[in-house]
């Protein structure tokens, strides 16, 4: 059964995208794929085997179903799979078997991970998460020193893979100061815990952002996310990678795009509501294509009466409330549209291009928000 609407991915994007962010990276700076939140909306199953194709071997998610769902589809041995969040204790013992490494940020887990390492004559590959001035999750620096040593006391069955936090805001300016002083107190962290380890492990603190606004905290590893499915962070930061290369031209390709088709087509009289409600009236005679798209499908209920898509090459507006599963489109001034043309939501046709960027602009929905909301059962099709 075809569904009502599919994503596109682009293999050739990925493939890009991949080869721009290495350019920023040291040599011997590990690329980690962030792929929580389904890839992002992209599809883990479909994006980590292409990442993987162009060189990946290092993935980060937020959790252990996440990291399930990676495990099933990349079972190769020279992949590391780092799960940054939510980890019940019950599933511990599954990471610790199946040698998925796993963020440490308070006691009852590092206690829970040596348990079950212990319990299955195991190692478990740990990352200690350290508190910088996110004021989320991660050891205070009061804490580091027992931590550490709790560890090397059960060198057997813990491994300390490395040591890390997360800046809060990379993304803006705005943040500067916050940054700055977050930078500081890892740089001191990551002193003093050289000084109670015989091997360093890897110390890592850039997102996507930072790799570029802050290329100094690139460090062992850098955690990318947005950037490899084509989006810079924010404006903000395109701007200043355009300033700094004294370019225009934003490097980064767009891996995805939605499509959908023309379900139906009706003549509406002038002086009538349309759909639901009353949010619009026709004020002359309107020609209407029906979408069978709706809030259901993840485009959101804000887009009534704002949103737009791509018909045939042209830009036409969503008029109405965006209801469950349908949504209409004014196609009064366009005779050439009929039933089962394609219909662009996110992405090209001809020389338009509907953007995630766009989605911001007309109801303040960011690029992670939009692509993330993508249903998981949306088919995924992987195109050149």
């Amino acid at each position: 059964m075809n569904h009502t609407s599919y994503i596109e991915i682009s293999e050739s994007a990925i493939q890009n995208n991949i080869d721009f962010i290495k350019q920023f990276l040291g040599d011997e700076t590990i690329f980690s794929s962030v792929v929580k939140g389904n890839a992002y909306g992209h599809g883990i199953n479909i994006y980590c085997p292409l990442a993987y194709k162009y060189g990946i071997r290092h993935f980060s998610v937020s959790d252990a179903h996440e990291a399930y769902e990676l495990k099933s589809c990349l079972p190769n041995d020279d992949v590391e799979i780092m799960i940054m969040g939510m980890i019940e204790n019950d599933q511990l013992s599954w990471a610790i078997n199946n040698n998925i490494s796993f963020y440490v940020f308070e006691e009852n887990r590092l206690k829970n991970a040596l348990f079950y390492a212990k319990k299955f004559k195991k190692t478990a590959q740990i990352h200690i998460e350290v508190e910088t001035g996110m004021n989320r999750t991660g050891f205070e620096k009061s804490q580091i020193t027992s931590i550490i040593d709790f560890v090397k006391s059960n060198s057997k069955f813990l491994k300390l893979k490395s040591v890390c936090s997360h800046l809060a805001g990379a993304e803006s300016i705005t943040n500067y100061k916050r940054i700055s002083k977050q930078r500081k107190n890892f740089k001191l962290i990551k002193k003093e815990i050289k000084q109670h380890v015989n091997s360093s492990p890897l110390f890592h603190l850039a997102s996507s952002a930072a790799t570029i606004r802050y290329p100094k905290t690139q460090l062992d590893l850098v955690r990318i996310g947005i950037l490899q499915f084509g989006y810079f962070p924010t404006k903000e930061i395109l701007v200043h990678y355009f300033n700094k290369e004294k370019t225009f031209v934003n490097p980064l390709k767009r891996i995805v795009s939605w499509k959908s088709s023309v379900m139906d087509i009706k003549v509406v009289k002038s002086g009538e509501f349309i759909g639901y409600g009353t949010s619009y009236f026709t004020n002359e005679e309107t020609t209407i294509a029906i979408i069978p798209v709706g809030y259901s499908s993840g485009y959101n209920r804000l887009l009534s009466n704002r949103g737009k898509v791509l018909i045939n090459g042209d830009r036409f507006n969503v008029i109405g409330t965006v209801n469950m599963n349908m949504m209409a489109v004014d196609i009064t001034h366009n005779k050439n549209i009929k039933k089962g043309d394609e219909v662009v939501l996110i992405g090209s046709q001809k020389e338009k291009e509907i953007t995630v960027s766009s989605f911001n602009d007309s109801i303040q929905l960011i690029n992670y928000e939009l692509l993330t909301r993508l249903p998981k059962n949306l088919p995924r099709i992987i195109t050149k």
